[in-house]
């Protein structure tokens, strides 16, 4: 049975899309990030967002790949997700012409940010901002351009048939099972000031380097994971998911802080 299902998976495994984080995660990072807002970018997401917030926006551009518009369909799919071949950096390739999660990043910034645009068009833009610094600290969305970020290495997880991105999209966070709101409260306490600091210093770039690192470590070498695969992934997932919610809520304060007219 599993020699037939192999072929049938990796035919899908290339014509599906990757997600990061799946919703749980994606909802861990925008809740983390709401704990260290400003005042002046909470209440920038308000004026965009209104009672939805961002842990509610973070996975909607993943929801928003069912809809028949051309825009979900085709033009979007690249922004989840960088190409950083093994033994380089970001800096030192360059962006497809179709875009990735770092140029969409400042595109949707500029939306944002852009008074004159329509409210649809800024919230558009913040909730895919949420969500793109979601994606690129999943490490397998920074791919290495040859298995599509692991969707292309069939593995098992607990004798369930799935592929290596899926495991780090929500097997590994699903496994714990934890509420959103339970990881955001145990990883919230455990992350400390001097981590606060350090971590609110890197940019997109160093976000998705970080990953690209981490991504190379992370290819098993058995395809059968289970208990042992579990405990060496533990701490990368828990470190990733705070890092991700700390450098959203700083990517979000400098944005609207630099953005905010200067008090007279």
């Amino acid at each position: 049975m599993t020699r037939l299902l192999l072929p049938l998976l990796l035919t899908l495994a290339a014509a599906l899309p990757a997600h990061a984080w799946g919703k749980t995660g994606h909802r861990v990072v925008g809740a983390v990030a709401q704990t260290y807002l400003s005042q002046t970018a909470d209440a920038a997401v308000k004026d965009i967002l209104g009672p939805e917030g961002i842990a509610e926006a973070s996975d909607w551009p993943d929801y928003m790949r069912s809809s028949p518009d051309d825009f979900w369909r085709s033009e979007a799919n690249p922004y989840h997700y960088v190409t950083i071949p093994k033994g380089t950096t970001y800096a030192e390739g360059t962006a497809p012409p179709e875009g990735d999660a770092i140029t969409a990043l400042a595109k949707f910034r500029a939306v944002a940010l852009d008074p004159d645009a329509a409210i649809e068009d800024r919230q558009l833009a913040l909730r895919f901002i949420v969500h793109l610094v979601g994606d690129l600290h999943q490490p397998l969305h920074a791919g290495n351009g040859t298995d599509r970020g692991g969707n292309l290495f069939i593995c098992t997880f607990f004798e369930e048939m799935t592929n290596l991105h899926e495991v780090w999209d929500a097997r590994l966070i699903n496994y714990e099972e934890l509420s959103y709101t339970e990881w955001t409260q145990w990883l919230v306490q455990k992350i400390t000031p001097d981590q606060l600091g350090d971590w609110a210093k890197a940019r997109p770039a160093d976000w998705a380097d970080e990953s690209a690192a981490i991504r190379d470590t992370i290819y098993p070498d058995t395809q059968i994971l289970s208990w042992d695969y579990v405990y060496q992934s533990r701490p990368v997932l828990k470190q990733r998911l705070s890092m991700g919610g700390v450098r959203l809520a700083a990517y979000l304060n400098e944005m609207f802080e630099t953005a905010a007219p200067a008090a007279e």
